[in-house]
C-alpha cells in the first residue's frame, strides 16, 4: 500500500469531516509506522473493519477530554464525561472519516467495505488487529489535544478480482413503442 496516498486520504477525510461536522480546522502531524500500538493512559478507541480486496482495521484514538469537546459539538449539548452519548458520537466520527478514506481509496484499491464502529473507553489497554503488526499514524492536532488516526492494512489474498479488474460489454437495445 503507497504510505503517501494512505496519509494524504486519511488527513483530507479527517479535515473535511471537523471543519464540515464542527467548525473546527485540524493540523496534521507527521505520520509514522508503527509496530504493536502500546499501551497508552485513559483514552477513547473507535476501530472500524476493512473487508474486500484489502483487509485490516482502522482506529480513531484520543483522550476523554477531546472525545467530550467533539462530541459537544456535534450534539450540541454539553458533555463532562463519557457516557453512550459521547461514545456514540465517536463511533459516528470514525464511520464519517474513515468512510470518506475508504470511498477515496476504492478506485485504488478495488471494492471494500466497513464494518459498523466499535467504541471502546478505557485505561492501560492495548488494541492491535490480529496477525497485522504495522499501522500507519496519522495524528491530528485539534486546538491543544491529539487525535490519532491509525490505519493497519495488508492485501487480501484470498479476494477475488475487484470489480474494477473485470471488463464487461452492455448493449442497449431500446424497444420499439
Amino acid at each position: 500500500m503507497d504510505q503517501e496516498l494512505l496519509v494524504k486520504e486519511v488527513v483530507g477525510a479527517a479535515k473535511n469531516v471537523f471543519e464540515t461536522m464542527l467548525g473546527l480546522e485540524i493540523t496534521p502531524g507527521q505520520s509514522t509506522i508503527e509496530q504493536n500500538a502500546p499501551a497508552e493512559n485513559e483514552r477513547v478507541v473507535a476501530l472500524i473493519g476493512l473487508a474486500g480486496s484489502w483487509i485490516g482495521t482502522f482506529m480513531l484514538c484520543c483522550k476523554p477530554e477531546l472525545a467530550c469537546k467533539i462530541s459537544s459539538l456535534m450534539l450540541m449539548m454539553e458533555c463532562e464525561s463519557i457516557n453512550e452519548d459521547v461514545l456514540d458520537a465517536m463511533a459516528e466520527m470514525a464511520n464519517m472519516i474513515f468512510g470518506n478514506v475508504k470511498t477515496e481509496l476504492e478506485p485504488t484499491l478495488g471494492n471494500l467495505g466497513l464494518s459498523i464502529p466499535t467504541v471502546i473507553f478505557g485505561r492501560n489497554f492495548v488494541a492491535r488487529s490480529a496477525g497485522q503488526q504495522s499501522w500507519t499514524v496519522v495524528p491530528i492536532h485539534v486546538a491543544d489535544q491529539l487525535m490519532e488516526l491509525k490505519i493497519c492494512l495488508a492485501k487480501n489474498k484470498e479476494a477475488p478480482p475487484s470489480e474494477t479488474t473485470r471488463i464487461r460489454a452492455y448493449t442497449f437495445v431500446p424497444e420499439e413503442a
